[in-house]
This record gives C-alpha cells, sequence and structure tokens, in this order.
C-alpha cells in the first residue's frame, strides 16, 4: 500500500492571512514519532500569530500546539510497541533542567516547530503520553496547553490547598475554566469574573460559589464583602484591572498570573502588596513534572474540558474568527479526521 505523500494542513502564509493546502507529510527522524492527528485545539497565541503579534514569527508555518491522534510512524530508537497507540502531545519543548523555569531552549509547539492543525505532524518521543482513557478526542486534544498552563499556575506556583478561596479572572478563556474545574477538584472554593452576566452563570453551573462583574465601579470591594478576601488569584489580563486584583486579595494572598492580554498594570500598587504581604508570581506552561502530574491528575479525578466549539479542518478560519472576537465558552476544536 502506498503511503500518501501530502495531507492537509492549516497554514498562515502571511500576516493576516490563512489557508487549507496540501503540503509533505513529514517523516519521523530518531528518537521521533509521527502522530495522525484527530483532533487539535486553538489557543490565543495561534490568533495572534495570525495577526503577526508574536515573538520569533516565521511564515509560511503550522500552527497549533494542542493534539491528540495515533502514533502512525516511528524513527530509529523508538519502541515499535508505540505504533497505533492512542497519544495526546505535550506543547511544552525543551523545558530545560530547571523545574522553577523554563531554559534558553524552550519553545512552544506551533512555531517556530509546524504545529497539530494538519493531518500529521513529528514530534520528539518525549513529548508523547497515552490519552486520558477517559476522554474522547476532541476532550483529549483541548487539554494540553490550556491545561497545563492551568496546572502549574494553581499547584506549582501558587501552591493551592484544600478548603482556600480561590479567584479566577475572565472566565471563559480556556486556562481559566482549567483552573476553575482544578481548584474545585482540589477541595478550594471557587469565585469568578467576567463582563458576561451569562458566563458567570455557566461558572456557577460548574461548580463556582459566586462570579462578580468587573466592568462594574467597586466589584473588588464586594467581592470581598461577599466573600471575603482570596487566597489565591489567577489572572490572564493585566493590564488596569490588576489593581482590583491586589485589592481583593486576602492577608498573605497570592496572585499568579499567565498572561497579560490587555497589556501591562499602568501602576502597580507596591504599598498595598508589601504591607499586605502578598506575592506576585508569574507563570509559563509547565515542566515535564508538571505534564505528568496534570494527566495524572485529570484521570484521578475524571476532569473533562469544556468544549466550547467544533470546527472541521475546513472551516479552520472561521474557529480563528470565533477566538478573536472572544465569544467562546471553553476550548474551540477543530476536528481533523473522524
Amino acid at each position: 500500500m502506498n503511503t500518501p505523500c501530502h495531507m492537509k494542513a492549516v497554514v498562515i502564509p502571511a500576516v493576516n492571512a490563512l489557508e487549507v493546502r496540501d503540503v509533505p507529510v513529514p517523516g519521523p527522524q530518531a528518537r521521533e514519532v509521527r502522530v495522525s492527528i484527530r483532533a487539535a485545539s486553538l489557543n490565543h497565541r495561534d490568533v495572534w500569530i495570525r495577526q503577526g503579534q508574536y515573538a520569533g514569527l516565521k511564515f509560511p508555518c503550522i500552527p497549533g500546539s494542542d493534539g491528540a491522534g495515533e502514533v502512525d510512524a516511528s524513527g530509529a530508537e523508538v519502541d515499535q510497541g508505540w505504533l497505533g497507540r492512542e497519544v495526546v502531545i505535550n506543547p511544552s519543548f525543551d523545558w530545560g533542567n530547571d523545574a522553577r523555569a523554563q531554559g534558553e531552549r524552550f519553545t512552544i509547539l506551533g512555531l517556530p516547530r509546524d504545529g497539530t492543525l494538519a493531518e500529521q505532524i513529528v514530534v520528539p518521543l518525549d513529548q508523547v503520553a497515552p490519552k486520558p482513557a477517559h476522554l474522547s478526542w476532541e476532550e483529549a486534544a483541548a487539554l494540553p496547553l490550556a491545561g497545563l498552563t492551568a496546572y502549574r499556575a494553581l499547584f506549582s506556583r501558587a501552591n493551592l490547598q484544600a478548603g482556600e478561596r480561590v479567584l479566577i479572572s475572565g472566565i471563559g478563556g480556556g486556562v481559566a475554566l482549567f483552573a476553575l474545574q482544578f481548584a474545585l477538584a482540589a477541595g478550594a472554593k471557587v469565585w469568578v469574573t467576567s463582563s458576561s452576566p451569562e458566563k458567570i452563570e455557566r461558572a456557577c453551573a460548574l461548580g463556582a460559589s459566586g462570579g462578580f462583574n468587573y466592568t462594574e465601579p467597586g466589584w473588588a470591594k464586594k467581592a470581598t464583602q461577599a466573600a471575603g478576601g482570596f487566597a489565591v488569584i489567577v489572572d490572564g489580563a493585566g493590564g488596569d484591572g490588576f489593581e482590583h486584583l491586589i485589592d481583593a486579595a486576602a492577608p498573605g494572598g497570592r496572585i499568579v498570573f499567565y498572561g497579560a492580554t490587555r497589556g501591562n498594570p499602568p501602576v502597580l500598587a507596591m504599598r498595598k502588596v508589601f504591607w499586605r504581604q502578598l506575592s506576585l508570581l508569574g507563570t509559563t506552561m509547565g515542566s515535564p513534572l508538571d505534564w505528568t502530574d496534570l494527566l495524572k491528575f485529570v484521570g484521578q479525578h475524571r476532569i473533562k474540558p469544556v468544549i466550547s466549539d467544533l470546527f472541521s479542518l475546513e472551516r479552520a478560519s472561521e474557529a480563528f474568527d470565533l477566538m478573536h472576537r472572544g465569544g467562546q465558552f471553553g476550548k474551540i476544536v477543530v476536528r481533523v479526521r473522524s
């Protein structure tokens, strides 16, 4: 049987362009495997790459950090027992030897290396793990980047403990929803913020104790009156709203942030931070140990990612547009093949 030499892939050929085209099928080298992708999911970085607003841009490129599928080929020095196995891909490449922070060689799958929005992808064997058995292909594809980011933020960085009060800002995005699910599974009490009453209501249906509209003046004061100060606050926005998060933190609280979609805070209220013994913790992705622990945690607690919308590979442009509008509640998944 002849092996096809071309496959379908989402290609970004230039800034603000996107198309689905035929590209050569990649071949695995030593200690690599090729994965036949069943499903992939989007992250904000994919949209930023298309818009030309990401470091290290190169065109053309195949985006996509998240994917799940079956191993269909392997290079030298790979146990042939991997062939046919159902796997999920760790998008955190070359973390390095220090669990405290990534090293200089660290990259995220999907740039500069071709990503998962393709029918097949080649990755090092160390980057794949058995797919959690309780997850569908779409759910498994939704897990990696956002799940890893949320897991490290809560546990490796903020050291979340059962019974603590947690506030998660901007509920609806992938990382924020995983943080909600993980914190609840760990025995914490969780509140959320959003500008959308509907998203707050949906978060409460998932187990949140309540929510606050961050566009309302004085919301942080209302939050502390209603729920008390928060031991852990998880944020991916920054910007003008960051000082309100400081106001909402309990004495000795930890504010962990994984992004700055609204830019840097114009002012950092240092007096509030040092007087109330607050910790500001930055976090990015996760280490190999975080990845292993994430998969164990998800399996143990039978956690299933929240999927917002499902698109075919041919409709990938619509998926990108939805993420750009911020209209999702959960992960946007692309089904590559059934």
